[in-house]
């Protein structure tokens, strides 16, 4: 699957597939050339060596010489090497690191992964921006408005799973959800932006209302009293391209199918808030474990 930044919109499903608008180009290659190509004395390099070299190169590199031959790829798939920790130092906060904003991701891979999935800091209301974690969305108090952010990767294919949480009130609506390139990201009022049109599908979790098409779906989850959002909850968002499906779990639980029928476009990871200095996270954790 490939990948692409929030102004391309096409699929993602690896890290690598986020990098592929530049591991077309000639860098890559070249890296690849002036460290041997895998063959001869660079093909039998040492493995610690190799990580140390290795570990100087920006992703579009990687991901080509992740291809030079199977010693270069078994040496980068170790997610937790040198390679990936340096890589993730240079490019993740530190904040991030030593938070526990990532602690649901166990290797420094998973954590650049996530990274490169995140809130998109130009793919959002102008009354937000995305602090310098790199993962949490800032809303500043602006009245009568209401502003969202989408992810920087969407997807058209496969499965994925990312968490989302509030730090901060809800406000009178609070949306989780998906949305394509087309929909809007700011609008007037206090209202629930994600769901409003036919290009965007969410959850409010103030009432637990399921919104699309500016019309209301029913509510979620579908039981007697169910019990309302608390802050700092995490949520788990499951998107399968597969079958159509937006799915949502709390905590271990999971609480069912939200959406079906999903159109086969490309569909961003979102959200949408109204309250004043309140902040969402979102972390993309990648395709969901089943079971």
């Amino acid at each position: 699957m490939s990948g692409a930044g929030a102004g391309g919109g096409a699929q993602s499903a690896g890290l690598g597939a986020a990098a592929a608008g530049c591991c077309s180009s000639s860098s890559g290659a070249g890296s690849a050339a002036l460290l041997g190509g895998g063959s001869g004395i660079a093909g039998r390099l040492p493995t610690r060596v190799l990580e140390h070299v290795l570990s100087y190169l920006e992703l579009p590199d990687l991901m080509n010489c992740s291809l030079v031959c199977w010693h270069w790829y078994n040496c980068l798939a170790d997610e937790n090497s040198e390679v990936w920790r340096s890589l993730c130092a240079r490019s993740l906060s530190e904040e991030a690191l030593r938070s526990d904003i990532l602690c649901n991701l166990a290797s420094y891979k998973s954590k650049l992964k996530s990274f490169q999935h995140a809130l998109s800091s130009h793919d959002c209301s102008r009354n937000v921006y995305i602090k310098k974690n790199g993962f949490t969305l800032h809303r500043n108090p602006i009245a009568q408005s209401t502003d969202g952010a989408r992810g920087k990767i969407g997807f058209s294919e496969g499965r994925h799973a990312w968490e989302i949480w509030w730090e901060g009130p809800l406000g009178t609506v609070a949306v989780i959800g998906i949305a394509t390139k087309r929909a809007p990201m700011q609008c007037q009022g206090y209202v629930a932006l994600l769901g409003s049109d036919d290009q965007s599908w969410g959850w409010n979790l103030v009432d637990n209302n399921l919104l699309h098409n500016g019309e209301v779906n029913g509510n979620f989850p579908q039981c007697n009293n169910a019990p309302k959002y608390q802050i700092g909850e995490r949520i788990r968002v499951i998107l399968d391209m597969d079958d159509k499906t937006l799915a949502f779990e709390r905590g271990f639980e999971f609480l069912g199918v939200a959406f079906r029928g999903l159109p086969k476009t490309c569909l961003f990871p979102a959200v949408s808030a109204v309250y004043g200095n309140t902040e969402v996270t979102m972390v993309y954790l990648g395709r969901p474990l089943d079971g």
